[in-house]
Formats: C-alpha cells, structure tokens, sequence
C-alpha cells in the first residue's frame, strides 16, 4: 500500500474527527503499523488471543461479539472507519475478551500497542486526544447500560438510528438485533410496526 495514500487517509480520518495531528505523528505510526485487508465474514481475532496488537479500522465494517451460555452469537460493539478495534490491549488487557469479525471488506491498520502506548506518552496533545477517546468510551458505556435499564426494545432500536443512522443501513438486521439485545425476529415486528405508523424502519 502506498505511504502517501495511507498518510492521506490518515490525515482524512483525523480532520474529520477533529484530532489535528501532523504528518511526523503519522510517520511514528506507520513505523510500527502494519495493513491488512480482511474479507468479508473473516475473524479478525478471537478470545484469548494476544493483545500486542490492535487495529484503526481504515475502510470497511467489523464487529466485536461473543458466545453466551446458550450458544447465542451476541453482538457488542460495531467499529467503522476511524474507529479503534481489537483494542483490548490498549486498555490493559493481555489477552482478548472478545471475538472480532468483518461484516464488510475491511481494510485495518494494525498497531504495536506497547508502541503506540510509549508515543501517546510522549505527547502532551496525545495524552489529551486519549483522554477524549476514553472519556467517549465511558459516554458509550453508559449509553448501552442505560438503554436496557430504561428502555423498551423499540425505544432502543429508534436511538440506535438516530445515534448510528450510517450504520443502520450497512449492518445486517441480525446483528442489529443482538446488539440491541432481542431477537431478529422482535426486530422484525418492530420495524413492521414503525412501518405501518408510516415511520421509516430501515
């Protein structure tokens, strides 16, 4: 992959979120950062894999989910471009807690953690862009845990796409509907419904 393309898109990706970093930034990066291109439906990681490395999602779509006790596939987090995934070491973590797979073609930018954690440190303006993703992090958190206190099916699903509406159309409803934690077919009956009180359903 040419450099002057993936700085290019590097840059994109920081306007477009307001980081303003400068190129020397991208060039420590690149340094210990390696591309890869993984198919649709590809496991990106699995649990108890190791965390030396987590990626930036660059182009395409992955989600994070697991397994639970009843063998149902549960999904936890979706990652877009511009989004960290895989990032378990980035919090601590040696091994994942989670699996990862992309529901798109997607292209991620897989990093040296204990690199990235040591070039984050050395800059003041790193710190502080961290410091906004970990504070975003904790705001998402408790946006999904205050969701299923206070919240019915349908109440969720119509924040979801209004939160997320560039997602609401590339994710299969499926994956969708375990996230929001029912089933696809309750999914199914609420879009149904929104449908005939005349509300777009997606």
């Amino acid at each position: 992959m040419d450099k002057t393309y993936i700085v290019k898109q590097m840059r994109a990706l920081s306007d477009k979120f307001g980081f303003g970093l400068e190129d020397d930034v991208f060039d420590a990066v690149l340094g210990f950062s390696e591309f890869r291109v993984y198919s649709k439906g590809s496991q990106l990681a699995g649990i108890g894999d190791s965390t030396a490395h987590a990626g930036i999602v660059m182009n395409g779509l992955v989600r994070s989910y697991y397994i639970d006790g009843d063998g149902n596939d549960i999904t936890q987090f979706f990652s877009k471009e511009g989004s960290f995934c895989m990032d378990e070491g980035m919090m601590g973590f040696d091994e994942m807690q989670k699996m990862w797979e992309a529901i798109e073609e997607s292209t991620v930018m897989l990093f040296d953690v204990k690199r990235m954690k040591e070039l984050i440190h050395s800059s003041e303006k790193l710190k502080d862009i961290w410091i906004d993703l970990l504070e975003s992090g904790m705001r998402y958190k408790m946006y999904r845990e205050g969701g299923f206190l206070t919240e019915n099916a349908t109440e969720r699903y119509l924040k979801f796409r209004k939160n997320y509406p560039d997602l609401a159309g590339r994710v299969q409803q499926r994956y969708i509907a375990t996230y929001l934690g029912i089933k696809p077919e309750s999914l199914s009956r609420i879009r149904n419904v929104l449908k005939d009180n005349g509300q777009d359903a997606l």
